[in-house]
């Protein structure tokens, strides 16, 4: 790891959400399902950003996944959350 980079305690948290909102079967989500099922699930604050900056829409797995990781990219934040996939 780089200097000054870190893990969260939080790391993997966003993709425990991603594969849980999945984990029924279903083709896509909606951004709110994904807002509701975060704040369910007591993201913290960092994390709850990512999602909340989810543009309105329907998503299937990848695009989820791509919208998410573009997110955490733009903030720096890859290496301390964790991608998702």
């Amino acid at each position: 790891m780089q200097m000054g980079m870190f893990q969260a305690e939080e790391f993997g948290d966003l993709q425990r959400l991603v594969d849980g909102i999945f984990s029924d079967g279903r083709a896509t989500v909606d951004r709110l399902d994904m807002v509701v099922q975060a704040e369910i699930l007591d993201l913290v604050p960092d994390l709850m950003e990512i999602v909340e900056l989810l543009p309105p829409g329907t998503y299937d797995r990848q695009r989820l996944c791509d919208q998410i990781n573009s997110a955490l990219a733009a903030h720096g934040w890859g290496a301390t959350y964790g991608t998702v996939e």
